[in-house]
């Protein structure tokens, strides 16, 4: 199993975007991109020309996390802006998310899904073999800078026990509050990627903090979890 760091740009400075990006990158395996329509979550966030000036500077794999209503009408400019996947909610699906994952996967894109904090596993285990990755959400989706919601915990432990017991080989991902400590509760728990926004761009020394984020990372990949 891979450990990932999936740094988060809702904390970055927008002045110096790339220049954020690049001090990260060489710890990163992901950058993860938070878009915000106002109706789903309040607050407005970035859009596809945003996603495209960011692949033309840099070569890690693009993770759109789509925090929209009818996520099945924003995959397309995703993919073409050079997104490498996306991932939306399952709040926001409807009944059924397998035809916007298979819809996803028509434009070359990872297909995963997110859960809010107060979403039971037990409503995204039935998709679990059609997803490249899981997002359980540690704070409430919308803004940087809340409090880990540490009950979320129990949540990952069902979803990797569930996960390696079916031989699903998705990647368990975990956004929001996530720092040193709570990252290794979350590894601990059962994640494999941790998506961190303020703790890395809220730093005063964001390649420290991600480089340290990195290190953790290793540690766990290295006893193999």
């Amino acid at each position: 199993m891979r450990y990932k760091l999936a740094p988060s740009i809702l904390s970055a400075d927008f002045m110096r975007l790339g220049e954020e990006i690049a001090a990260v990158a060489p710890y990163s395996d992901v950058i993860h991109i938070d878009v915000m329509d106002g109706h789903f979550v309040p607050p407005i966030t970035i859009g596809p020309v945003v996603v495209k000036s960011i692949r033309d500077g840099v070569d890690l794999p693009l993770e759109c996390h789509l925090m929209v209503d009818e996520p099945e009408r924003q995959i397309e400019q995703f993919a073409e802006a050079g997104g490498s996947s996306v991932v939306w909610h399952l709040e926001a699906s409807g009944d059924d998310p397998r035809p916007i994952l298979e819809r996803a996967r028509a434009f070359g894109l990872g297909a995963g899904l997110a859960i809010n904090p107060e979403t039971p596993f037990d409503d995204v285990a039935v998709y679990a073999e059609h997803l490249d990755t899981l997002i359980c959400m540690t704070v409430t989706p919308g803004w940087a800078g809340q409090a880990f919601r540490s009950d979320v915990l129990v949540k990952l432990e069902l979803a990797r026990g569930f996960f390696e017991t079916r031989g699903i080989a998705a990647d368990i991902a975990v956004d929001g509050g996530v720092n040193m400590d709570t990252g290794r509760r979350c590894l601990d728990a059962g994640a494999n990627v941790l998506g961190a926004a303020t703790s890395i761009f809220g730093a005063s020394d964001t390649a420290a903090a991600a480089k340290a984020l990195r290190a953790m990372l290793d540690e766990f990949e290295g006893v193999g979890g």
